[in-house]
């Protein structure tokens, strides 16, 4: 390894990811005690994140010395094998939950779709970097375009929250890149009839449902407003200081659901109180700082793009997430960066930070 690279790490950066990983493994800790007659049963969800998050702290070093400028000449290909492996997940794709999302490796299973997200991001920094001008119709439509391919494979599977996380990680870089104001007013006037024509083809049934419980949970309290009634019992009976850590009634008394994932945070939220939210609230926003100023402070357009594009994918997800668990947006199945589990979606997190590493770090080393 190149020394510069130790020397110029943004260990800020570094720090910010592994307090929120560390955390997040803490709290899959106390989620995966489930309290029983007998005593207090385990399961092994805390030790699998664990290796994840090795294997993910490798690809973040391995991320962080490769030259990220590379990657302009590396994006078709790798736009192209995403979009490859989202095709296969219909024909070979492995059901959980009634959804068919990921690849069986035998060892192992992958999620196509977190991938796809790094490919199209990529791409859309690539042609966004191309040209320092607004964005006209043209160059605005190769870009939304880049969104939409993958995000009509990723519908079918389906995965409503996916979809919508890389249309607005990728409306973010076209809105820090600059659009003409006629594209902006026109996308603008034809959003709502996008939104109208979403919610009657682009739907299932069971999404609809999701946001009607959104807007009244109380309708259906033992249905579809289930999720979201749940959680906010769990983080309202924490108040201020919380019930303490592997105190949680409602997650060890199995009333909450998806404690492991999508409503991790309110295992948080019922354990460490109001205040324990701030802390962790005010340690993303650290963590997007760090992240935001690298874009800020990179010559070199590209990497400058790349950084925004991982600004938005975790500035989105922590924002939604938090969104859905608290009740002010409707359950679509966004995980929580470093708090909820995932293989697949640790691997991509700390690669991504890898990408923002290297962009850091080559500040210092390279003259753009």
């Amino acid at each position: 390894m190149d020394k510069r690279v130790v020397i110029h790490l943004n260990w800020g950066l570094v720090g910010c990811a592994l307090a929120l990983f560390l955390i997040g493994v803490g709290n899959l800790y106390s989620a995966s005690a489930t309290r029983i007659e007998e005593g207090l049963a385990m399961s092994d969800f805390y030790q699998k994140q664990l290796i994840w998050g090795g294997a993910g702290a490798l690809c973040m070093l391995l991320a962080a010395c490769f030259d990220f400028r590379k990657l302009r000449n590396m994006a078709w290909v790798f736009y192209l094998g995403s979009l490859l492996l989202l095709i296969l997940v219909p024909v070979m794709g492995k059901t959980v939950y009634g959804a068919k999302r990921w690849l069986s490796l035998g060892f192992m299973s992958i999620q196509p779709s977190e991938i796809a997200k790094i490919a199209a991001l990529v791409l859309a920094a690539r042609l966004l970097s191309q040209d320092g001008a607004a964005l006209g119709w043209k160059n605005f439509c190769k870009v939304v375009l880049v969104a939409l391919v993958p995000c009509a494979l990723i519908i079918l599977q389906p995965d409503l929250g996916t979809t919508m996380l890389i249309l607005l990680i990728l409306g973010g870089m076209i809105l820090f890149h600059g659009v003409k104001g006629y594209v902006l007013k026109t996308c603008l006037l034809a959003a709502p009839c996008a939104a109208v024509l979403m919610w009657f083809v682009g739907m299932h049934d069971y999404q609809r449902q999701r946001i009607l419980s959104f807007l009244n949970p109380g309708d259906d309290p033992r249905g579809s407003g289930y999720h979201i009634l749940q959680s906010r019992i769990a983080i309202g009976s924490g108040e201020i200081w919380g019930k303490g850590f592997g105190e949680g009634t409602q997650s060890q008394l199995r009333f909450l659901p998806e404690r492991h994932s999508d409503f991790a945070v309110a295992v948080f939220g019922e354990e460490w109180g109001f205040v324990g939210c701030v802390a962790l609230v005010s340690l993303f926003c650290l963590f997007l700082l760090t992240i935001f100023s690298t874009a800020a402070q990179s010559k070199d357009r590209f990497g400058s793009t790349l950084a925004v594009g991982v600004f938005f994918y975790f500035f989105w997800q922590i924002f939604i997430n938090m969104g859905m668990v608290i009740g002010i947006m409707p359950v679509v199945g966004v995980p929580l960066p470093f708090i909820s589990y995932g293989g697949s979606a640790t691997l991509v997190n700390f690669t991504l930070l890898g990408i923002v590493l290297s962009v850091s770090i080559r500040r210092f080393m390279f003259k753009s």
